[in-house]
């Protein structure tokens, strides 16, 4: 697999799944000394990576790959996305910049993200964090201190707890192990302030106050943040068994709305029912403009009127200042406040008469004003004219189909992609550099949910953000699958896609394979151990599309958000806008992306969008994709096919 594929392909799971918000180390190694990734630890035999004084090579076992100057991605890696590109890493030696991604597998069977901080004179410096490692602790310990909804992690200008809100703590060694994970009851007398031996204290300046759980596991706990906690700096322990954690610190902010998910993950299809009928809005179940419906979540403020620990049947609305958007249009609030159950809040809006009609149409709540706002995690809902099954005008899919697909547990699938990306030379040089490219993945996913990624940026005027952590669930396994010889027909010439590892397939074009004139481009697979023969054409439009205003996007304003403008491009496709900013210092990485008509010929993105970002450098990219079209082969459950002609520049958020 190239490298350059290889980026590509994580770039796009960075995007598509939770991102991690852990604990790095690190560690300089001298000429001669290996590395041992899951105990953080330089050893004398065994070892993942040794280090030559040019090289590291993976020892035993173990596997990795080198991305040159990809450190910006380092922050958004998680084990799942790491997994979802396993079969990509190699034994061979590499040799290191600065602020190359390095991504390996131990010879443990972990997986690790490294970047290298420093390398010259015979040394290097690596900052990595390995999924799984054998690390210890002798008593309670906190890492991690999340919405229980939105799982944005610190160091986000949209992070924080706020009072009256469900919060998750994670750690080790914080209670007994319970014999059934079950929430405790918050009938008379409430969720307790004692739960499996464990119990917390949150201190801001010089208040103390002990929430009461809903639920207690060594890993993870479920609290409700008493609503008269002062906003500020805070600090939380977990003391069990005679042993009190680590004060982690965690900031309480007026408002911090997370909106609740299906699939539990701050991401996906968000948790709504009809308010008329109490139907669960599903893809086959969708919402209609004009319809109210009830979503659910924590996190819109202080309610002192109604308990933190006992459930009451007549809850009150709080008084936040809210904004719900659906497809990026302002919806009609009805009903803001709690739902009786301590912490846990809904909201009864109307669905707008004008909203994009889409199986992932972006829904995403604004809280508060200035210094206040915070913006929440970034879900989707399913909307029809009518009801009944979505149909997606995008992807060209069916919420039948992308119902019938979620409930499988194993989804074999298949990508076929070409087409050109104009990218800066480095993150510090803007000099323009074109690349062709065909692609393609086929993959057999077991344990997954089809649905449970955030595809809510995939409807006309919606906008996602990816900056999430993900907190349980099993790793999905992830197998290649043969599709045999895979090859490309354009107006220039043949291509043969060349696999390097079960499943992916890529080649890098010559520069006269695409031209701004796009034409037809045909995959042909002639099928093999795994997959059967396919066929499918794609379109690349004539012109392709030109970002017209790219100087002044340079810079982007935050808080006003961020206007592009284009030319060319194919009738009837859409345009993505995405963006991207890394914070070396906190280790932020922030991503967004939005969705627009080709014919607009010009689109905003929403001030609430880009304010979730760092303020940091980064990218902005526009890309123009043409329709999704599905193939059909043996052996495949579902088969995508599409082209884009793309460019990226160094931007600054400021």
């Amino acid at each position: 697999m190239s490298k350059l594929y290889f980026r590509n392909a994580l770039a796009v799971l960075v995007f598509a799944l939770p991102v991690a918000a852990l604990a790095d180390t690190t560690i300089t190694m001298s000429a001669n000394s290996t590395l041992n990734l899951d105990t953080g630890k330089i050893v004398t035999s065994g070892g993942d990576l040794r280090w030559d004084g040019t090289n590291l090579t993976p020892q035993g076992s173990a596997t990795a790959i080198d991305l040159p100057g990809e450190s910006a991605l380092y922050a958004s890696l998680t084990k799942t996305t790491i997994s979802a590109i396993a079969n990509g890493l190699s034994s061979a030696a590499m040799t290191p910049g600065l602020n190359d991604l390095i991504v390996a597998e131990t010879n443990g069977g972990n997986f690790s993200k490294i970047e290298v901080t420093t390398v010259g004179g015979g040394s290097i410096s690596l900052k990595f964090n390995t999924f799984g490692g054998s690390t210890t602790s002798s008593g309670p310990t906190i890492s991690a201190v999340v919405n229980n909804y939105s799982y944005i992690p610190a160091g986000f200008p949209n992070s924080g707890i706020s009072p009256g809100s469900i919060f998750l703590i994670f750690g080790s060694g914080m209670s007994a192990t319970p014999p059934v994970v079950a929430l405790a009851s918050s009938a008379s007398p409430g969720i307790p302030k004692t739960l499996e031996g464990a119990t917390l204290s949150v201190t801001v300046g010089s208040t103390v106050v002990q929430p009461a759980m809903y639920y207690a596991t060594p890993g993870q706990i479920a609290a409700v943040l008493p609503s008269n906690t002062p906003t500020g700096n805070a600090t939380i322990t977990v003391t069990y068994n005679n042993a009190t954690s680590n004060a982690f610190s965690f900031q309480v902010v007026p408002y911090a709305l997370g909106l609740n998910t299906y699939f539990g993950s701050g991401s996906g299809l968000v948790l709504a029912t009809d308010n008329a009928t109490g139907d669960k809005i599903t893809y086959t179940n969708s919402a209609k403009p004009g319809e109210t419906v009830v979503l659910y979540g924590s996190g819109l403020g202080a309610d002192t009127a109604d308990s933190d620990t006992v459930f009451t049947s007549s809850p009150h609305a709080v008084n936040t200042p809210l904004q719900i958007y659906i497809g990026g249009v302002a919806a009609n609030i009805l009903y803001a406040g709690s739902s009786g159950y301590p912490g846990y809040d809904q909201i009864d809006v109307t669905i707008p008469d004008n909203v994009a009609l889409s199986c992932y149409v972006g829904v995403v709540g604004v809280t508060g004003a200035g210094s206040s706002l915070r913006v929440s995690n970034f879900g989707s809902l399913a909307i029809s004219a009518s009801g009944g099954a979505c149909n997606d005008s995008v992807f060209g899919i069916s919420g039948t189909t992308v119902s019938s697909l979620s409930g499988q547990a194993n989804i074999s699938f298949g990508d076929l992609f070409v087409g050109q990306l104009i990218e800066p030379k480095s993150p510090t040089d803007n000099t323009p550099q074109t690349t062709n490219i065909a692609s393609g993945i086929f993959e057999k996913v077991t344990g997954a949910y089809f649905t449970s990624s955030s595809t809510s940026a995939f409807s006309i005027g919606s906008c996602s953000v990816s900056e999430v952590i993900s907190v349980s669930g099993t790793l999905p396994t992830v197998v290649g699958l043969d599709a045999g010889n895979i090859n490309l027909a354009g107006p220039a010439g043949s291509y043969p896609l060349m696999s390097f590892s079960k499943g992916f397939y890529d080649a890098e074009l010559p520069s006269g394979a695409i031209t701004s004139s796009g034409g037809a481009f045909t995959f042909t697979g002639s099928g093999g151990a795994d997959v059967g023969s396919l066929k499918t054409t794609i379109n690349l439009p004539n012109p392709l599309l030109a970002w017209t205003n790219q100087t002044a996007d340079a810079t982007v304003n935050r808080a006003q958000g961020v206007q592009v403008n284009w030319t060319g491009g194919a009738p009837g496709s859409y345009v993505i806008i995405e963006g991207n900013a890394f914070d070396e210092n906190s280790g932020a990485s922030g991503n967004f992306t939005c969705v627009a008509n080709q014919s607009a010929l010009t689109f905003t993105v929403p001030g609430y969008v880009t304010s979730t970002l760092p303020a940091a450098s980064g990218t902005l990219g526009v890309e123009n994709v043409s329709n999704y079209s599905t193939f059909t082969a043996k052996n495949l459950d579902f088969g995508l096919a599409f082209g884009l002609s793309g460019t990226t520049i160094n931007s600054l958020y400021q």
